[in-house]
């Protein structure tokens, strides 16, 4: 799929309820024979979220970090995302179904920006989404072994994390076709039902 000259397909979603954790106690390090510990228990500092769109074609990600997760953090998103893209070029943005993305105040929006064109993706489909590869990086590098004792350095690490990919991006590219990930899923299927079909006397 290759967007025209004049268009940038932007694959678009929120991370929502990132939590700044800190473990109780400090991480013990790894050495010889011994992997690096932690305590199960954490005391949490507050939540953010992260809007993001990954550029289909480069790879690169316009991301903005917002307290709240509803319509109106949504419009000051597209609006970043407006500011961001050359005027001259279409937009096509790729969107899961939740319900923040249909609103009246974002239909409205939507109407009064015609170079933006939505596209939905199947419900409970919203894996297909290519960020959400991204945010499974994002959390790799910045935030599932990251210590946050607050909102603030929680959303610098993101920055960081943000800008560093930013630096050198590169696209995500599907290595199966459709009909190799369709015959996985019968697979797995089939394997399932068999594992768990009634014995036949």
């Amino acid at each position: 799929m290759h967007p025209p000259d004049n268009a940038v397909v932007l694959c678009v979603d929120e991370k929502s309820q990132i939590q700044a954790l800190n473990r109780s106690l400090p991480l013990l390090p790894m050495r010889p024979g011994q992997i690096e510990r932690r305590t199960h228990d954490y005391v949490r500092h507050g939540t953010t979220t992260l809007f993001a769109a990954l550029d289909y074609e480069t790879g690169k990600v316009i991301g903005r970090m917002y307290q709240r997760h509803r319509a109106v953090e949504f419009r000051k998103f597209l609006q970043a995302i407006d500011d961001a893209v050359p005027k001259e070029l279409d937009l096509h943005l790729i969107l899961d179904n939740y319900a923040t993305h249909k609103t009246p105040l974002i239909q409205r929006w939507l109407a009064r920006h015609p170079r933006f064109h939505v596209h939905f993706t199947p419900t409970h489909g919203s894996w297909l989404n290519l960020v959400e590869r991204w945010f499974a990086l994002l959390t790799e590098r910045a935030l599932r072994r990251g210590v946050h004792c607050s909102v603030r350095e929680l959303e610098k690490a993101s920055r960081e994390d943000l800008d560093a990919h930013n630096e050198d991006p590169k696209p995500f590219v599907w290595t199966k076709t459709a009909d190799e990930i369709i015959e996985n899923i019968r697979r797995f299927a089939q394997t399932t039902l068999d594992i768990h079909a009634p014995e036949r006397s």
